[in-house]
């Protein structure tokens, strides 16, 4: 070894201390995690937010809330399932994860940084029961939310969430949609209920909410497929599992880019649009779904387009033995979360 690097390196580091940092990236996300005298906050104790986030109580009621450029929202209701029950209980798990963030490795930043965020809690539903009453109840919220300004970061509940904050989020300009999924949830009612979680989408476009030629839907597979006409009637983008495997990366992201536009859109993330090797945790798995690696790399290359939002739906931890669907799951919230908050900072300007 060259002995004078080697003399840098001890005159650098030998007597340096846990916080003497000089990268400024690097520097920033350790004052995110350790307080004065390097201390980090124990993940089993106190109330779990996501990344340690602070936490706002009562959300869009609190006078603070409009202070946020993002506020992570619960949505703990799974009424609206068509097979397996319990992705009422992802937020709590998504919550519960403590291995991920602060520092994003391959944007460089640290979100919390970039965008003012905090942690809200969850929708109060005033039903346990009815269906209806509760999306009526989310869309309340989240009119709230985007009449103060900021932008929601979800957490499912099932997939039926996101019509109704669609329906908020889109009132007065329909929204372009990224859609990570096993499934394209475009089906008609079944047995008469239209908020079920098989065709949000169709819903929203149908209400005027959700710009179809403006989706792209991604890792699409499975035996549902006769569902899903919908989308090809509307002129959604579908981008089938296989597609994927066949045309890359580096391809489906510019047609996603490319289908999106420079319009408002938000991200929303099914994890069963990952195979259930990596995320076995959900209401509807499908074989034959999207890595990991791959999910993050799609939602990665969103930085830096119009985003308003977005969601991760369909944890249901009892299913969970390992929690690696809750990892997955949030690590997936921290990759939209760290491009939706490249996104707001390069609005800002």
């Amino acid at each position: 070894m060259d002995e004078e690097k080697l003399n840098e390196l001890r005159a650098r580091f030998d007597n340096s201390t846990d916080d003497d940092i000089q990268d400024p990236a690097f520097k920033l996300a350790y004052s995110q995690l350790f307080t004065d005298g390097g201390r980090r906050a124990k993940p089993w104790e106190g109330v779990a937010t996501f990344l340690d986030l602070p936490l706002l109580a009562d959300g869009p009621d609190n006078p603070d809330f409009a202070s946020l450029d993002i506020g992570v929202i619960g949505v703990p209701m799974d009424l609206g399932v068509t097979n397996r029950p319990g992705a009422r209980f992802g937020p709590r798990a998504i919550r519960q994860v403590e291995r991920i963030g602060p520092f994003h490795h391959t944007h460089k930043v640290v979100p919390q940084a970039l965008a003012k965020t905090a942690d809200c809690g969850d929708v109060p539903m005033t039903s346990r029961y009815s269906l209806e009453e509760c999306h009526g109840n989310i869309r309340d919220y989240f009119v709230k939310v985007k009449e103060a300004g900021v932008a929601p970061l979800s957490v499912g509940g099932d997939h039926s969430i996101t019509q109704s904050i669609f329906s908020a989020l889109g009132a007065d300009e329909p929204l372009g949609m990224i859609h990570i999924d096993a499934h394209c949830d475009t089906a008609p009612p079944l047995e008469g209920m239209k908020f079920q979680h098989g065709g949000p989408f169709r819903q929203a476009v149908l209400e005027g909410v959700l710009d179809p030629e403006r989706c792209i839907q991604i890792g699409i597979r499975g035996t549902a497929e006769f569902l899903w006409e919908f989308s090809y009637a509307s002129g959604m983008t579908v981008v089938h599992a296989e597609q994927l495997l066949g045309d890359g990366l580096s391809r489906t992201i510019e047609l996603m880019k490319r289908t999106v536009g420079d319009g408002p859109t938000y991200i929303t993330f099914d994890v069963d649009g990952l195979d259930p090797v990596f995320a076995p945790g959900t209401g509807t798995p499908e074989v034959g779904g999207l890595s990991t690696r791959e999910a993050a790399e799609i939602i990665r290359a969103a930085a830096g387009l119009n985003l308003v939002g977005g969601d991760v739906v369909e944890v249901a931890p009892q299913y969970d033995t390992t929690t690696n669907t809750a990892q997955a799951g949030a690590s997936m919230l921290f990759e939209i979360y760290s491009s939706l908050a490249i996104s707001i900072a390069r609005n800002r300007g």
